[in-house]
């Protein structure tokens, strides 16, 4: 692993001073020009479709820059990219990057009510969809500021249903490159992500270019990646692990991303050894059902060095395992969020022997600290929220200065996380002030699945916890008190039709009586943690009956 490049102090954004790696480059785009032109013939992005070197991709993303430019798409404006991931995805990122726009990555299980509050929210201008998708697409009279709508096709013709005006992606990309690139600043916002609060309305984290190229670059320090790893992205690109950890990591050391759309194990093995994976970075979950697969020995998996998770702890019974059928590969735990632009501690590599329950150690320019109700500062090793500090900080949340103030004090993040730091500089992580269930790395706020259960007809109250599932990690359980008994399909439809389906419930229990609260008369709900608990105890207990 070499040495990282000498640390300095800057001030950003006029009131952080910050310490940061002395070499970031003016902004993404510029660093990916940077390693073109070192890389330029080498693979850069490939999915099941085609293999983009990096030359190709500059010349395919200057010509959609000039594609949006030329639709009157300005600098700073904000360009909407609902897709899934392929090569088009990681194009049209940093095409808008070369356009002096901001991209704002949207999942494509979101529902046409949740993008079109996104859009709103942001002011897009542009919307850049995958066409299998266009039925999730808002009325365009819903979104009134979008001018420019293009679809990423699979070759054929587009289909019908789009919205008015709506052009080919492929035609876009065929303008002459921009003889004048907007000059954009490492201290610009580069990205809008979308990250769910105590509210149940998404909030818009913006991130400036500065914080991926810092967050990736100690990625690389590290994990000690290099030119020629292969990784693979199967988780989406849309969330901060899959943009930042897999996308951004590559496209700064001059390696490649196999993209692939979803998560099917036999089919994963069959990518990882015919494409000589290297690296990948999956929630626990996956690498369960990797191991669950029966032909996984049969595979030649030995260019697998590299299995980045996060989002959950993994079993010691599940690094045994892997450390048994894959004794080349290297596992690494890690702990961050979409405003810290992913990743602020990391493991070494781990064994048996480590301590699990840290999420490791502080990475470089990063700061933690670790504060009691009062606002002060807690001893080592004593737990209390961690506030967050380092140049992978997100600006604030776009247009919401009240999330901004209550989230952001005096240039550290407020995680909402309980932990410790220890005088070593291992972080643990004991629980979440946020109320979040970590659906096989979905998130699932609970806040907004309360809001929209109590919306339907009937129901009272609504609780929502999470359910231990050695699968998943946890799913959903919705605890409702209803003056009638509830039809839960119908409740699960309601669901759907407002939330990404992951949301939905996995468990209902109708209560007759309401819900358990606290002296304070706030709803408590460790009594519903214990009752799921319980239930999936019982749930893992009982035999489950074979069909004949």
């Amino acid at each position: 692993m070499s040495a990282g490049p000498a640390i300095i102090r800057r001030v950003l954004y006029s009131d952080r001073l910050v310490p940061c790696y002395d070499d970031c480059p003016p902004n993404l785009d510029r660093m990916l020009a940077q390693v073109a032109a070192r890389r330029g013939g080498e693979p850069a992005v490939s999915d099941e479709r085609r293999v983009l070197s990096y030359d190709d991709m500059q010349a395919r993303l200057g010509g959609l820059a000039a594609g949006l430019a030329a639709r009157g798409i300005r600098q700073g404006e904000r360009v909407v990219v609902f897709a899934g991931n392929g090569v088009d995805f990681v194009v049209a990122l940093f095409a808008i990057w070369r356009a002096g726009a901001i991209a704002v990555p949207i999942g494509t299980r979101q529902t046409a009510a949740e993008l079109t509050y996104m859009l709103n929210q942001c002011g897009a201008a542009a919307v850049l969809f995958d066409a299998g998708l266009a039925a999730h697409l808002p009325v365009p009279d819903a979104v009134s500021s979008v001018r420019l709508w293009a679809a990423i096709d699979d070759g054929t013709p587009l289909p019908e249903g789009l919205p008015p005006g709506t052009l080919a992606l492929d035609d876009l990309c065929r303008h002459p490159a921009l003889t004048k690139v907007p000059q954009t600043d490492a201290q610009d916002v580069a990205c809008i992500m979308y990250t769910s609060g105590t509210t149940g309305r998404p909030k818009g984290a913006m991130l400036p270019h500065l914080a991926f190229y810092h967050t990736a670059r100690n990625y690389i320090l590290r994990f000690g990646y290099r030119p020629d790893d292969r990784m693979l992205l199967v988780i989406p690109g849309t969330h901060i692990s899959g943009l930042l950890a897999a996308i951004m990591v590559m496209m700064l050391i001059g390696g490649c991303v196999v993209c692939r759309r979803q998560f099917r194990a036999a089919e994963v093995l069959d990518v990882i050894e015919a494409e000589a994976i290297t690296a990948a970075i999956m929630v626990p979950a996956m690498y369960n059902l990797l191991l669950l697969e029966p032909d996984l020995p049969a595979h030649d998996l030995s260019a697998w060095r590299i299995g980045h998770f996060g989002g959950a702890a993994m079993a010691e019974v599940t690094i045994q395992r892997l450390a048994q059928v894959l004794p080349g590969l290297s596992l690494y735990n890690g702990f961050g969020s979409t405003e810290t632009t992913s990743a602020v501690t990391l493991t070494k590599a781990l064994t048996v022997d480590d301590p699990l329950d840290t999420v490791g150690t502080i990475l470089p320019c990063v700061d933690i600290r670790v504060m009691d109700e009062a606002g002060r500062e807690v001893p080592p090793g004593e737990a209390g929220e961690l506030w967050i500090q380092g140049p992978g900080n997100a600006v604030g949340y776009w247009d919401n200065p009240q999330a901004t103030r209550a989230g952001f004090v005096g240039g550290y993040w407020r995680s909402g996380d309980i932990g410790s730091v220890d005088t070593g500089n291992n972080v643990r992580v004991f629980d979440r002030i946020k109320d979040m269930i970590n659906r096989g790395g979905y998130k699932v706020y609970c806040v907004e699945l309360e809001n929209v259960a109590q919306a339907y007809p009937g129901v009272v109250e609504a609780a929502a916890v999470p359910s231990p599932c050695p699968v998943l990690g946890e799913r959903v359980h919705l605890f409702l008190h209803a003056r009638k008994t509830i039809d839960e399909a119908a409740l699960r439809d309601h669901c759907r039709a407002h939330l990404a389906d992951y949301k939905t419930p996995d468990f209902i229990t109708q209560l007759p009586q309401p819900l358990p609260r606290n002296l304070n008369g706030k709803l408590s709900k460790a009594p519903l943690r214990e009752a799921a608990c319980d239930a999936a105890a019982q749930r893992e207990a009982t035999p489950q009956r074979k069909e004949a």
